[in-house]
């Protein structure tokens, strides 16, 4: 299949998940208590059988914690497959956890899994940020990259600075879920809210709009633990946190679109911050 045909394919499924997700949003029900209340809605001339394959049934809500097909890339007790500096990153509670404070300030560094570099892939795990002032997100098909500079490579914890797609995630969710794009000049390109698309040599462009971003950012729990999913297909990649569609991005430009890539967390912030992630799991795609 070209390039071309499978990304308007993945424009077109992206779509209706978006379209299902909004249903879901918007209603005060449960996936399942819709279903059922649907298909009761359509008794009378209407009504099939739900097994019938011709049946409106609605899907089946999604179980977090289903890891059929999926595999585990953090042990939950150890950093083993994990790269960051030891003064920031531990392990803590069964969580990836990652700490600065004015007496240990980390600045914006990241911790990296070294267990491959995933293309098509979903990831998924629990996040929670502690203090006003944390700010991270999760890195993915990003580069380690070398710092430019002589001063830049000075800083303590430059070894590990990353650049590529992050799903971002900051404690007062002024950018939680939108796509920012570490470290390679388009900064944020698909705000919590948005659907964009991208063409070489052109400004992003608005395809759709998902919500609001108060209306979304309303799903999003400060202090406590979010579910939050990404979904890298092609060049469609789709950020998710408790069961939301957060934001779309596809990225038909060449000249920054990554295939492939690292997987990590970042740390950032001022003050006492802290930033914890849990269950990581992961499922490679075709």
């Amino acid at each position: 299949m070209s390039r071309h045909i499978r990304t308007r394919y993945v424009i077109v499924g992206s779509c209706l998940v978006v379209a299902a997700c909004l249903i879901v949003s918007i209603h005060p029900f449960t996936g399942r208590q819709l279903a059922a209340q649907q298909v009761s809605a359509s008794a009378g001339s209407h009504a099939r059988p739900a097994h019938h394959s011709g049946g409106f049934t609605q899907p089946e809500p999604i179980d977090f914690n289903d890891h059929d097909g999926w595999v585990q890339i953090f042990d939950g007790k150890t950093l083993k497959g994990w790269d960051g500096s030891p003064d920031v990153w531990h392990v803590e509670d069964g969580a990836i956890v990652g700490e600065s404070s004015p007496q240990h300030p980390s600045g914006t560094t990241n911790i990296i899994w070294r267990g491959g570099e995933p293309a098509n892939f979903e990831l998924k795990m629990e996040m929670k940020l502690e203090g006003s002032g944390a700010n991270g997100g999760i890195q993915y098909r990003s580069i380690n990259i070398s710092p430019a500079t002589e001063k830049a490579r000075s800083r303590k914890y430059a070894k590990w600075d990353m650049r590529g797609y992050q799903a971002d995630f900051d404690y007062g969710n002024h950018y939680t879920g939108q796509l920012y794009e570490q470290g390679a000049g388009r900064g944020i390109i698909a705000w919590r809210g948005q659907m964009v698309e991208t063409d070489q040599g052109k400004a992003p462009r608005l395809l759709a709009t998902l919500g609001t971003p108060d209306e979304l950012k309303a799903f999003i729990k400060p202090g406590e633990w979010n579910q939050y999913e990404v979904i890298a297909d092609g060049n469609t990649l789709i950020h998710i946190i408790n069961g939301h569609v957060m934001a779309i991005l596809v990225d038909n430009d060449p000249t920054f679109s990554q295939s492939k890539g690292l997987i990590g967390f970042e740390i950032e912030g001022g003050g006492v911050v802290k930033i914890s992630q849990r269950n990581v799991w992961l499922k490679q795609l075709p």
